[in-house]
């Protein structure tokens, strides 16, 4: 074994003066190809150690060029696989990640031994760790790298800092990424870059694809915002995901994710937005396929008093069976939130029927108490999705819009203008029957 590592010493002191003699000489391929040896030479005498020593070496080098170290890198990178154990691998990743820190020239492969090393710390368990490690990368920054490799990095990203449950992070990193980039098509896409325009390297094999990476997206997205229960954005990714062409085709597929925004939607707040989105899904034919979940949207736009408890011994099933269907179970929360939409959905409804109401009928038709109906009341008023005011000695409900001075006065202006046309109409009539009068005297 010390045989082996004198000649191996040997060998690589002869290749480290080939390689500074090219160097010197400016010969950018001899260079490239000393450089190269050393590695490969290292690799197969088994010196793990040595070939870390001899790429950290070769980078630091007087004037080095940087087609040598991408190719070293590169060649280097092809062993992290070969590697002996886990600590081995663990250096040479690390090695190779600090040799390429700060070089652009060589930071997508940077960025790939980074997202390596945080997949290794993450199947030891330690998340923080592999959560910063990606975070150090800031991709949307590279030229060169293929868009796809891109968002899969970020998303990998946001996935991570889920993972810790640092949402605030989440968010920030999901912002990176625009929604509208899934909908590129990628047949237009031009193929010949321009001169002096970074070729854009082509993704690994590894990489999904574009609507691959869209469902993943749309998922994380989900994740984050059942964090602080926004119902409305959950329903719109199950939209986007909806319209995915892979799920779109296939019904045990679009079934789970259509169950998802029905539900949903009835779980959003009551606002233009939820109610655009409903009636473009009822106008959905595949809603015909689950016809409990169409009943359920047709009751929540007719307007018309909801009872609760013979919705909810109706749907009671279809909410347990949830949990057998994509994104898991809705807690007990959502259940709360249920009874509290149709609870809104029905004080609207009475709205629209009545201008004033007695608070003690108003409970009876919400099918709650006085103290109930009167705090339900009070938080649509709060959060202006209703105007009522309530006189609480009188026991009185009163649903009446409060103008501004300004449209009194509107309304005052609209008043005098009809007023000022009928005049204007009575004396043109006046003066067509006395132009016929005086026509029939002088006949």
């Amino acid at each position: 074994m010390e045989g082996n590592s004198t000649n191996l010493d040997a060998a690589i002191e002869s290749l480290l003066n080939v390689e500074k003699q090219m160097r010197l000489a400016g010969d950018v391929a001899g260079t490239r190809k000393a450089a190269i040896d050393i590695v490969e030479l290292c690799y197969k005498a088994g010196a793990w150690k040595t070939l870390n020593d001899q790429i950290v070496v070769l980078s630091k080098r007087r004037g080095q060029l940087k087609q040598a170290i991408t190719a070293m890198v590169q060649k280097a990178m092809e062993y992290i696989d070969l590697t002996p154990d886990m600590d081995t691998r663990i250096e040479l990743i690390k090695t190779l990640s600090s040799v390429s820190a700060g070089k652009i020239y060589v930071e997508i492969e940077r960025a790939r031994l980074i997202k390596r090393l945080a997949k290794i710390k993450e199947e030891q368990g330690q998340i923080d760790e592999a959560a910063d490690l990606m975070q150090e990368v800031a991709v949307e920054t590279f030229g060169s790298m293929a868009k796809t490799e891109k968002i899969a990095f970020i998303l990998e990203q946001v996935r991570l800092c889920l993972d810790r449950q640092d949402y605030v992070r989440a968010q920030i990193l999901s912002r990176k990424i625009s929604p509208r980039v899934f909908d590129a098509d990628p047949s237009k896409e031009k193929k010949k870059p321009k001169e002096g325009d970074n070729i854009v390297q082509e993704a690994p094999a590894e990489i999904p694809s574009l609507l691959e990476l869209k469902r993943i997206y749309y998922e994380l997205m989900i994740r984050y915002y059942l964090h602080n229960n926004d119902y409305l954005e959950i329903c719109r990714c199950y939209k986007s995901i909806y319209e995915i062409p892979s799920i779109k085709e296939d019904p045990s597929k679009w079934i789970p994710v259509l169950r998802k925004i029905c539900w949903y939607l009835v779980l959003a707040p009551h606002d233009p937005m939820q109610s655009s989105l409903l009636n473009a899904t009822l106008e959905d034919k595949n809603l015909s396929e689950i016809p409990n979940f169409r009943l359920l949207l047709k009751q929540l736009v007719t307007m018309e008093v909801i009872q609760w408890t013979s919705l909810w011994e109706f749907f009671k099933d279809e909410y347990a069976n949830e949990k057998n269907f994509l994104g898991g179970a809705l807690g007990d929360k959502a259940a709360e939130d249920l009874k509290l939409r149709i609870i809104e959905h029905n004080i609207l409804v009475v709205s629209k029927y009545y201008s004033r109401i007695t608070l003690k009928r108003l409970a009876d038709l919400l099918c709650l108490s006085l103290q109930e109906a009167e705090k339900h009341l009070s938080d649509m008023v709060n959060s202006k999705s209703l105007i009522a005011k309530i006189d609480r000695p009188m026991g009185v409900v009163c649903f009446r819009t409060a103008q501004d001075s300004n449209g009194i006065l509107n309304s005052w202006a609209a008043n005098l203008e009809k007023l000022l046309d009928l005049v204007e109409k009575s004396c043109h009539q006046i003066h067509k029957e006395t132009m016929i009068h005086k026509a029939v005297l002088k006949a």
